[in-house]
């Protein structure tokens, strides 16, 4: 799980076990005002220089509709685990978990949590100049200054470790994968697969695709192969003792 800290957060100390509403408590974004928005099974954690807590339900609804009339009348797409073809007839955020899954050799619902975070945060853009929506754990950032990243992979022993997000001209997604925690599935073994992408759907479809090849510490380099193979811009991979990272990850002392 990866989440947004603010500066004064160097004596961070973590609970012994991290559900989802102990993580939200325990990160703060000191500039930004935190709003919790819940639709239905969506719920997001929206950040930005105002209250955006309507405005993203609103959002939230729209891409909740497309995507679950899209599925009412194409089953086929939510129990797909390998790519499918673009439908140029499909909604764009149907499109772009398309696209995202085919890059990354898994099934479009790979990137659900980071297509809603994502579509949701560009919506949100022109409300606040910067924005950052989390979703489970996968995360929409466009954001003009540095923001630092809490990674809580419960399993690992580099648990809490601190990543820099450095401000960037176009939004960047934060997404996570585990062989081991959450509800998402994985046929790795990894403690935790983290990947800075492009866009947040890319980030969640490449965790999954690459948390899928992680069965022992001795498929760390073919994780990170795949992750320049994909096109991402930064992976860090936790599995047991070991670590690997490639890119633009940038770690916080």
């Amino acid at each position: 799980m990866l989440k947004s800290l603010d500066n004064k957060s160097d004596s961070l100390v973590l609970p012994s076990r991290v559900t989802s509403d102990v993580y939200r408590r325990v990160v703060k974004t000191c500039d930004l005002i935190t709003r919790k928005v819940l639709v239905n099974q969506t719920d997001l954690l929206v950040s930005g220089f105002k209250d955006l807590e309507e405005e993203a339900k609103n959002l939230v609804r729209k891409y909740r509709r497309q995507l679950e009339g899209y599925i009412d009348k194409h089953p086929s797409f939510v129990r797909a685990f390998c790519p499918l073809k673009r439908d140029p007839f499909a909604p764009k955020i149907v499109n772009s978990m398309i696209e995202a899954g085919s890059r990354a050799n898994v099934g479009p619902m790979a990137a659900v949590a980071g297509a809603i975070a994502e579509y949701v945060g560009l919506g949100l853009l022109p409300y606040s100049r910067d924005v950052v929506v989390e979703n489970g754990g996968d995360v929409f950032i466009s954001s003009k200054v540095r923001r630092e990243m809490l990674l809580l992979a419960e399993s690992s022993d580099f648990t809490g470790m601190k990543i820099v997000i450095q401000p960037s001209p176009e939004p960047v997604g934060v997404c996570t994968s585990s062989g081991k925690l959450g509800h998402s599935l994985s046929y790795g073994k990894a403690d935790a697969v983290m990947v800075i992408g492009p866009t947040a759907s890319m980030a969640d479809a490449a965790a999954t695709g690459i948390a899928n090849l992680i069965r022992s510490p001795s498929d760390i380099k073919k994780g990170l192969d795949r992750a320049q193979e994909i096109g991402v811009l930064g992976v860090l991979i936790l599995i047991e003792d070991q670590m690997g990272a490639w890119g633009n990850i940038e770690f916080l002392n």
